[in-house]
């Protein structure tokens, strides 16, 4: 993979001289004291101010800080006025805008596209201090404050929205989050690496319209630069009729070349049209360009508009071009303009890890809020992240197509001097560390055992549909790490709040062991998402066997340990390919197994997800996609939504009318009684049967938002469990 600069490698700016803030400043009369009479950046974020490393603005602040820069926070404005924005002074560099840690859409609205009624991220969850799309707002109001100044966008709200991208909320494609907003430039992915560079440059006064050669960014354009030539994405992956894939996604013929390719990837991929023939469109008197100066031009804007097949494709496309080790740059047209994507970026090495997570955070929220409890904050204040990314590639999920499928790790000693640190320093430890984790609790060091191979891989997963046989999926550097941990003094109880990939787990019976029987508060969070192979298919997500390996060693571990622990399973409702039979199996499954539960993840569309890409176009991008290709089963409409989700919670008397119904029209009324063998009773308990909307997290999102309950055992539940706020 290219190799990049070290991100604390640079010469530090002159204003290093002032040294590290307690907090970074969110006041004129903070500057004051710090001594500054500006701030070479301004970071605008919808999130409250909490300096803590799993806090987006607080990392990002802290990098500059340490680079020299001085930077202020506008945490949370009030976006009806530019005046809010204007409070700390015009910035020397630019404007850092975000809308925090979740998309502001996903962050207001239910799946059922219904307002939250609170806000994580906000002192007391008090909803209504962001406003909706709010990068765009942030963006609008920072120009009128100082329109001279460079805008730089970034979080996961515009990493998801880099492209023309279905809007859930609108029911329509919108364009490029780029366009729209009218910034300088966009940063996608974890930014630390491209915003330095970016910064740096700038400081030693580059303009910013020059600065197009930084991995990880995305700005407009006229023309394609000098010495790049074009290749169509049609050429790359021409529509074609379906064909039966034993993986996924087709491999790279550099993959070949390693000696190392998969003879079953190969021989499924020879009787389809060819797709790694690649057609380069030169502009007249060009020559043929290497692999590092080709840009793949997507169907333009107005294009993905009018077709959703199109739209289908471009999201394959994006999708195999993220790799970092191969992908090219992407350019898509809207209007008279192109969105010009550099590749993603190179991942951090875990010497700069350590640097990111091993700088003065505060740890805890400005003190401006002055106690006000911040949910999100009181989530995770007394845990820590090991690691970033996740190569699991499911769907519906926003993570790998933010952070990347390369897992990036911080050292243990790192991680062991943040517990001891979290012990000296964070109020309130009573010595229990709440999670040791990231987007999942088990990827840590974690990589492919070639470095040739991974450079040249396509596939978007690397445990679907199997595992793949180059993956080292070793816990033995996770199993010491949770040791050392337990040894250090002061700390009673590790626990693991982060979402557990379980079929990587079966592969390590030590870890399994570990886990149980040292790590687990009595629950342990799972998700299956389904029981029914053709839901698990579109989701990217192993069957029921592995779950059933893994219960099964859970059970015994717990046993052998004298304990008494229970497996808490997620599912989704309504995801696309998801029949109302396949929602029948899993309640029928769900009431053998004896699980009631309490809360129902329903798919929620974010932008840029294969899941999304699914349900706006009814096709599925995991194969080649054209008019005549394979057709998805989209549940939509409200009604067989809700019909879904009532089908997950099959004991709530509130649903059985709308069961009953349903179960009727599809002939199994059999299963309509007062018996054990019945899915629903035939009578109707007084004051019930009118359907009860529970805001649900969207499906997809980095940490669930509570466990659900069981009808066995009886124990009761905590009302949140520990996790991560993303």
């Amino acid at each position: 993979m290219q190799t990049a600069r070290e991100i604390f490698s640079y010469r530090k700016f002159w204003a290093k001289r002032f040294g590290p803030a307690p907090f970074l400043p969110m006041s004129r009369a903070e500057m004051d004291e710090l001594g500054w009479d500006s701030c070479d950046i301004l970071l605008v974020t919808g999130d409250a101010y909490v300096d803590h490393p799993s806090f987006g603005m607080a990392i990002i602040g802290r990098v500059l800080e340490a680079q020299g820069f001085r930077v202020g926070i506008i945490a949370q404005p009030d976006w009806k006025s530019a005046e809010a924005f204007k409070a700390l002074g015009r910035p020397n560099l630019f404007f850092g805008i975000s809308a925090g840690n979740m998309d502001s859409m996903v962050n207001r609205y239910t799946a059922d596209r219904k307002i939250r009624s609170d806000d994580a991220y906000t002192p007391e969850g008090e909803a209504g201090k962001r406003p909706d799309r709010a990068v765009l707002v942030y963006s609008q109001r920072c120009r009128e404050a100082y329109a001279e100044v460079p805008l730089v966008i970034g979080s996961i709200e515009a990493s998801l929205r880099r492209i023309a991208h279905y809007d859930y909320w609108s029911d329509k494609v919108r364009r490029s989050i780029l366009v729209d907003s009218k910034a300088d430039i966009l940063l996608f992915g974890n930014a630390e690496r491209a915003l330095l560079d970016l910064t740096h440059r700038l400081a030693k006064g580059e303009p910013i319209a020059a600065i197009t050669d930084l991995r990880g960014t995305a700005f407009m354009c006229k023309d394609l630069p000098s010495g790049w030539a074009e290749v169509a994405s049609t050429s790359m992956d021409r529509p074609g009729p379906p064909a039966v894939h034993a993986d996924p996604y087709a491999m790279e013929p550099a993959l070949e070349a390693t000696g190392q390719s998969c003879a079953a990837t190969a021989a499924a991929a020879a009787n389809e049209a060819p797709s790694n023939v690649i057609q380069i469109h030169r502009k007249p008197g060009r020559l043929a360009a290497d692999r590092a100066h080709q840009v793949v031009r997507l169907p333009s804007f107005e294009d993905v508009s009018r077709d959703p097949v199109l739209y289908a494709h471009a999201s394959r496309v994006l999708h195999l071009e993220s790799n970092p080790g191969n992908a090219r740059a992407l350019v898509q047209r809207h209007g008279s303009r192109d969105v010009w994507l550099n590749p993603p970026p190179i991942p951090l090495t875990t010497k700069e890890m350590d640097y990111v997570y091993g700088l003065p955070y505060a740890r805890g929220p400005h003190p401006a809020y002055a106690g006000k409890k911040i949910p999100a904050w009181e989530m995770i204040r007394f845990s820590v992240n090991i690691m970033r990314g996740c190569f699991g590639g499911c769907t519906f999920c926003s993570i790998t197509e933010h952070e990347g499928r390369i897992i990036q790790s911080r050292s243990e000693e790192s991680i062991l001097h943040e517990i001891e640190e979290i012990r000296d320093k964070v109020e309130g430890f009573t010595g229990v560390i709440s999670d040791l984790g990231g987007p999942t609790a088990n990827m840590y060091r974690m990589a492919c055992k070639s470095s040739k191979i991974e450079q040249a891989c396509r596939k978007l997963s690397c445990v679907y549909p199997d595992i793949c046989e180059n993956l080292n999926t070793d816990h033995s550097a996770l199993v010491h790490l949770y040791r050392e941990a337990r040894a250090i003094r002061g700390v009673k109880k590790i626990l693991i709040g982060s979402g557990l990939r379980y079929d990587l787990a079966v592969r390590s019976p030590e870890y399994v062991k570990e886990l149980v029987q040292h790590h687990v508060g009595g629950y342990l969070k799972i998700a299956p998402e389904h029981s029914e192979e053709n839901v698990l298919s579109k989701m990217m997500k192993p069957g029921m066997g592995a779950y059933d390996r893994f219960k099964e060693m859970f059970e015994k571990f717990s046993k052998e340990a004298g304990k008494e622990q229970y497996l808490i399973p997620y599912f989704i409702a309504a995801h696309p390919g998801t029949t109302d039979e396949d929602m029948l199996n899993l309640a029928l499954w769900l009431k053998r197994s004896g699980f009631r539960l309490d809360q129902v993840q329903t798919f929620t569309p974010t932008p840029m997800a294969m899941a999304t890409a699914m349900y706006h176009s009814g096709k599925n991008p995991l194969r080649k996609v054209s008019h005549d290709s394979e057709d998805v089963v989209i549940p939509k409409a409200g009604g067989k939504r809700r019909l879904h989700k009532a089908f997950i919670r099959y004991h709530d008397p509130d649903n059985w009318p709308l069961l009953r119904e349903a179960l009727k029209a599809m002939g199994r009324a059999d299963l309509i009684g007062n018996g054990k063998k019945h899915l629903v009773p035939s009578f109707q308990p007084v004051g019930t049967g009118k359907p009860v909307h529970r805001a649900a997290q969207p499906a997809g999102s980095a940490r669930r938002a509570a466990p659900m309950g069981l009808q066995k055992p009886r124990k009761p539940l905590p009302k949140r469990l520990p996790a991560r706020a993303k």
